[in-house]
Formats: C-alpha cells, structure tokens, sequence
C-alpha cells in the first residue's frame, strides 16, 4: 500500500513537473500566465517567478500588469531576494499609486531594504534607503495596522546607525588618533540627542583630549590641556553620578599638575629669551 501511494505520488510530481515545462518552454502567454498566477497561489515562488518574467514585456500594457507586478515582487519577498523585491515593490507603487495594494507593498518596499540592511560595519546603503522608505510610509499612512511594526523597525535602524557612528569614534581613540576620535565624538553627541552611548562618548572624547594633551609637543599643550580640563568639567557636570568619575577626576588632577608645570616651563623659555 505504501509503495502504492509512493508510486501515485510520484506520477502526480513527474506529471505536474512536465506540464510546468511544457508551459514554460511552449506555452502561450495565457497559459504561462495562469500558471504563474497558480505556482503563486501554491507557493512554489521561485517558478512562479520564472514565469512572470517570460510574461512581463507581452503584458506591460494590459490589466493584468497590476497583478503581475505585485505577485512577482512578493515572489522575490518570500523567496529572501530583498534586493529584487525592493526593486519591483518600488516599481509597483510608482506604476500603480492608486492600486489597493499600494499601502501592502510601501509597507513591504520598507521592509526588504530593512531586512537587506547589513550588520554596522558595513556599508550602510540599504539602511538609508530602508530608513526613507519606512519614513514615507509613516508619514502617507499614520494609521495602517502595519504602523506599529514599521515603527519599531526604524527606531532600530537607526540604533544600528547611532551604534555605528559611536564605534567609528571608539575606533578612532584606541588607534590614538585622538584629534579625530575628539572631533567624531563631538559630532556623534550633536547627532544624537538622548543616546544610551552619551556618557560612553563623553568619556572616551575627555580620554583622547586627555591623551592629545599630556602627549602634546610644547607649542601646543597648553591649549590641549586646557581643553582637555574643560573635557574634564563637562563629563563632571553632566554625569555627576557616574561610576566612572573616580577615574575622571584623578585623570584631571593629572592635567592640572601637568598645566602647572608646562606653564612653569613656559614662563622659564620666554624669560630666557
């Protein structure tokens, strides 16, 4: 009996795989098209999509373009080929705005660039682009079931933008070059208002100007060591209650004694001269 129902299994697979090829190889439009739309429907994506693509240029200017551009942009969906399903997604809202499945497939042009988007260190292209994407969705349709979720994705694509950014910074002070590592800190706390990574960048931009300054060649370090004391000051008065100030603030004791005596030294060359 097993073998019986292997067997019937069997011709029923070879079967519909012949008439697929059938269809896909000799088939006129009409068939391939009522095919595709049936391996859609059955879930089989991926020859689904082969056969929209042979059907696309016969049926650019005919009614059932509509439906064909949306099912072959969710095909690409399911199948995880986000970079196609983008492509066509965006394809479709652009051709059919006024289509009842522009919000279905905004919403899922949003979401393959937000599930293409690559970890931090990479290229972060996909994320921009997701990031606009989710935004234009937010903004056409506020009150979509889908809001909540598209929401939540954007606030977290731009965490892995802010962490980013951060590590970029980080990156630059355990490299020692402390200037830049200053600067990108800067920026990172103007860019990111209320960021969980504010005292960290605080601390590590106090720690570079501390090094720029006790390193400093003559000419400069009375200015780096002032800046670096008022780095100092900063991190004192914004974070009062923080478990590194034990730390902070022996490290400026160390930028005092040392401005007291690059002045000293200072004051010894110009009297000398």
């Amino acid at each position: 009996m097993k073998k019986l129902v292997f067997i019937v299994s069997l011709v029923l697979l070879l079967g519909s795989c012949s008439e697929y090829q059938k269809v896909l190889n000799k088939g006129k439009n009409t068939d391939k098209y009522q095919m595709a739309v049936e391996m859609y429907e059955k879930q089989e994506y991926k020859k689904a999509i082969t056969l929209f693509e042979k059907i696309m240029g016969p049926y650019a200017n005919k009614p059932q373009m509509e439906r064909i551009q949306f099912m072959i942009s969710d095909c690409y969906f399911q199948t995880e080929n986000y970079t196609m399903a983008s492509y066509y997604f965006s394809k479709f809202i652009a051709n059919y705005p006024e289509s009842t499945k522009v919000q279905e497939a905004a919403y899922h042009s949003a979401k393959s660039y937000y599930l293409a988007s690559p970890s931090y260190s990479r290229d972060q292209e996909d994320t921009y682009k997701a990031l606009t994407a989710y935004q234009n969705f937010i903004d056409k349709y506020p009150n979509s079931e889908l809001i909540e979720e598209a929401n939540k994705d954007y606030a977290e694509l731009n965490k892995k933008l802010e962490f980013k950014d951060f590590e970029v910074a980080r990156l630059y002070y355990h490299t020692e070059n402390y200037q830049a590592a200053i600067q990108a800190f800067e920026n990172f706390n103007e860019d990111h208002l209320g960021s969980v990574y504010k005292e960290d960048a605080y601390y590590f931009s106090f720690k570079a100007a501390y090094e720029l300054g006790m390193q400093s060649i003559l000419s400069k370090k009375e200015e780096r060591l002032s800046n670096a004391i008022l780095a100092h000051r900063k991190f004192e008065k914004t974070f009062p209650e923080s478990e590194k100030l034990d730390e902070i603030n022996a490290m400026g004791l160390k930028l005092q004694e040392e401005m007291v005596k690059t002045k000293e030294l200072l004051s010894t060359i110009s009297q000398n001269n």
